[in-house]
């Protein structure tokens, strides 16, 4: 394991220190706390109310939102956490060889240092046509720092199509969940995945595939496979006003309108972007994949606020399309 190192290193961008994986954590909390200790803390909460004047309000209906979102990780969000390059947890990570699993080209493990909130949602992102798991790389710390563990992955080969981009997602989940060292800081039931280009495609296909996903972001997807109306998966598609490999014309407007009208999904068009946008550093594709793995993996519904109502088109924004309010 080696700390995060970005390739233009900034004092902000600077990770806190790795943790051994091969020590197990000194204590670990479940996902969510039972029923027995949130009916106390209700309880608590609306004795206070009664025998406190102005106690009521806030504290009670704070314990109330927790125990309908016991998911929630990290402090309540704002335009600037979700804007920043890094959020409010600490990052290690751990590479994972390609030899040492089947069904993808191995990798590198993002995920909050500390065990003190419980387990955490996952994320597989796979790359692009020719492309390896270092052209996404800034994706892994920015959204592990979040509230969630990140898979970056190198394929079986650069070659592969959109569809076995997909199987290796899944193949890449199954590993984190089932096989990796950071599988019992995971909550397996929910899960993301995320792709570029052919990835993008790949994102379409894994969530086609496993309608248990909690969340798909295809970016600048392609694929001639322009309809998806199997999936079941809450959707943002993002597609880039400029991108001549995977016009949004003919891949990411029609893979948006295509998917089921009942479906929670999106469609951000970057402005003045290209087809290689999601390669760099983007705040625009941070802001909003991390506002919907957020929304749709934790079920935290404080980051509607950044999905509805709709945002409005801007310097970053082309075109900005979704149903709201979410229905998950």
């Amino acid at each position: 394991m080696h700390p995060y190192s970005p390739p233009r290193p900034a004092a902000s961008d600077s990770p806190a220190s790795d943790s051994p994986l091969c020590r197990p954590p000194a204590s670990h909390s479940p996902a969510s706390p039972s029923p027995r200790l949130w009916a106390g803390a209700l309880a608590t909460a609306a004795l206070v109310a009664a025998l406190v004047p102005g106690a009521s309000g806030a504290h009670a209906t704070g314990l109330a939102e927790a125990a309908d979102n016991p998911y929630e990780r990290g402090p309540a969000p704002t335009v600037a956490s979700i804007e920043a390059d890094r959020g409010p947890y600490a990052v290690s990570q751990t590479p994972v060889a390609r030899g040492a699993v089947s069904g993808f080209g191995g990798g590198t493990i993002y995920y909050p240092t500390s065990t003190a909130d419980g387990t955490f949602g996952a994320v597989a992102v796979v790359p692009g046509f020719t492309g390896t798991q270092s052209s996404l790389a800034w994706l892994g710390p920015r959204i592990a720092s979040q509230g969630f563990v990140v898979f970056t992955i190198d394929t079986v080969t650069v070659l592969d199509q959109p569809a076995s981009r997909g199987g290796q997602l899944l193949a890449a989940l199954d590993y984190l969940t089932g096989g990796s060292a950071v599988s019992g800081r995971i909550d397996r039931a929910r899960l993301g995945v995320m792709g570029h280009s052919m990835g993008g495609g790949g994102a379409l296909e894994a969530a086609k595939s496993r309608t248990s996903l909690k969340a798909a972001v295809p970016l600048t997807a392609w694929s001639l496979d322009r309809t998806w109306p199997e999936v079941r998966t809450p959707t943002l598609v993002v597609g880039a006003d400029g991108d001549t490999v995977a016009p949004v014309a003919s891949h990411s407007e029609p893979f948006y309108t295509s998917l089921p009208g009942s479906l929670d999904k999106a469609y951000l068009e970057l402005k003045g972007a290209t087809h290689n946008a999601p390669n760099t550093p983007n705040t625009t594709i941070a802001k909003y994949s991390v506002s919907w793995l957020k929304r749709f993996i934790d079920n935290d519904t404080r980051y509607e606020q950044f999905l509805c109502p709709l945002p409005q088109p801007g310097p970053a924004i082309a075109e900005y399309r979704g149903n709201c309010p979410h229905h998950g």
